[in-house]
């Protein structure tokens, strides 16, 4: 096997590892349009991801200057979860028609963009060969979209499972705020002010979201 094809799947391996928890973020973000919609949805920001992944991968020594993103992409996502849980026992909220598709696409390559700043960096850390690490990149952003998909289907004939995914949101919305606001401490050559999730503990935490809160809307869907 070449050295070519040897990084390629690597680093597809690693973008869909480290963007594991985008697929239930993008399901989450599809699911009020209607079903017809939530595929065309999820092509468009498949294409989007890949025209943003592909510039980032050309600026990656830039990316770390998009801290902002990340910050805006935490709290998009942690408004998110706090907008589920509140109006948890209301009157369901109608789904989503065509006039607000473009706005969820637009969200989706925003949110992908934050989650691209931390696995960008990584997999160009990898290995410097564009043309196989961008074939790479697209291999995971496929994966990760033909997951939501499946995700997408799943909650539906699990509604408790609603739950976990936005509790997986608030939780990956909570990372990526982080990881900017340490970004932007170092830019401003303020490491004392830096806070950094270290990985372990934020795959930890959300095995213990999925595990633990899956388990349990199952057991009670039962």
């Amino acid at each position: 096997m070449s050295e070519g094809v040897l990084v390629l799947l690597s680093v597809a391996a690693l973008e869909a590892l480290l963007s594991g928890d985008n697929a239930m973020v993008l399901a989450v973000m599809v699911r009020p349009l209607p079903p017809a919609l939530r595929r065309k949805a999820l092509l468009y920001g498949v294409l989007g991801a890949y025209l943003l992944r592909g510039l980032a991968l050309l600026f990656a020594v830039y990316l770390v200057q998009l801290w902002w993103v990340q910050v805006l992409g935490g709290l998009y996502l942690l408004y998110l979860m706090r907008q589920h849980f509140r109006d948890q026992g209301a009157k369901a909220p109608p789904r989503a028609q065509a006039h607000g598709f473009w706005r969820v696409v637009l969200l989706l390559n925003l949110v992908d963009l934050a989650f691209a700043v931390d696995s960008i960096l990584a997999v160009v850390a990898f290995s410097q060969e564009f043309l196989w690490v961008f074939l790479g990149v697209a291999l995971g952003v496929l994966f990760i979209r033909l997951l939501a998909g499946s995700v997408v289907a799943w909650m539906e004939g699990h509604p408790g499972l609603e739950r976990v995914a936005y509790a997986l949101v608030g939780w990956a919305g909570f990372k990526l705020l982080l990881e900017g606001e340490n970004a932007l401490a170092h830019l401003l050559h303020r490491a004392d002010l830096a806070f950094h999730l270290p990985k372990p503990l934020f795959w930890v935490g959300t095995l213990l979201i999925l595990v633990g809160g899956g388990f349990l809307a199952l057991r009670r869907h039962a």
